[in-house]
Order: structure tokens, then sequence, then C-alpha cells
């Protein structure tokens, strides 16, 4: 009797060879939202599978997709997942008032707030809209803007635009560059 009857007279004698746990088990990314990322830690920029299920994130891996990675991750990237759950991570920032003595907890939303209000307040005081010779210019020169090298092209092309045509701030500049 060759293999494939072996095999046949094998199935035959086992009614359901596949045990109950391993039709129960599945992929822990089963049922979450798979959002495409960029790795925070260097300049190369790998893609990353950012999961999600309820909003809280359970997975993190390599994206096959991606020309810069294939899938890979090195362990920096690797442990990103770890980075972000961690119970040591910063969830708030350290501010200090003009001319206080200590230093203040602060929530993130706060912080965020009052750098978007302190960034409309110094374009609206500095914006010119001409130059000394009347000729249009629609700048500020009292904000400047360095990027991080881990953004992607798109990130970096809608940063220039929003920073430039959008506020009129003319010193743009990005740490790849320097």
């Amino acid at each position: 009797m060759g293999l494939t009857g072996r095999l046949k007279n094998y199935v035959g004698l086992v009614p359901n060879p596949i045990s109950k746990r391993t039709r129960e088990i599945h992929a822990r990314t089963r049922g979450a939202t798979a959002t495409v990322s960029v790795c925070p830690y260097c300049a190369v920029g790998c893609s990353q599978l950012v999961y999600t299920k309820d909003e809280r994130i359970i997975a993190i891996e390599g994206n096959y997709e991606s020309p810069i990675n294939g899938g890979t991750l090195c362990p920096k990237g690797a442990a990103t997942l770890g980075l972000v759950n961690s119970p040591d991570r910063i969830t708030t920032v350290k501010y200090r008032a003009p001319g206080g003595a200590r230093w203040e907890e602060k929530p993130l939303d706060w912080a965020i707030e009052r750098i978007a209000r302190l960034v409309k307040e110094t374009r609206d005081a500095a914006f010119e809209e001409t130059d000394a010779e009347g000729l249009p210019v629609n700048r500020t020169l009292a904000i400047g803007h360095l990027g991080g090298a881990t953004l992607d092209n798109e990130e970096n092309y809608l940063i220039k635009k929003l920073f430039t045509a959008g506020l009129g701030i003319v010193a743009v500049e990005n740490q790849a560059r320097i």
C-alpha cells in the first residue's frame, strides 16, 4: 500500500484530527483594526501596522507592504508596543509659568491647546503682508519649525504646506537635512 492509501486509512481511523483547543484559538489581531504608521525611533521611517481593538493598541508589527522595511523591524521598532503600553509612559507635560519657580503637571490636551494659541497669537502679532518696498510677502519671521526625521514624505509635504502657505512661516526645516 502506498503513502496515499496509508493516509486515507489513517484519516478514516481518526474522525476529527483537530483538537477542540486548536479549533478555538485564533490570531491575537482577529477583529482588530490595522492602521499604517511609522516607527518613532530613527530616520529610516520603517512602516508599522498598529492593531487596535476597543480603542486600545493590542499589537504592533512591521508592515509587509512597505518598500522600506518589508515587514521587518529592528529591536527598538519591534518593542514599540511596550513603549506605547508601558505603565511608566509619560502622559503629562511639565510646565513652569514665566517667572515661576516650580514645575507643574499639566495634561497633554492643555499643552496642545496652549501651543496652538501661542502660535496663533505670535503669527497674528508678527505677520507681514508686504515688505518695506510694498511687495506682497505674507509671512512671519517670528516662528520657526524643525521637523523630525521619522516623518514620511507625505507628512513633511503637509507640514511644509501648512506652515509656509497656511501660516506664512519662512523658517521651516527638517532634522534629516541638518
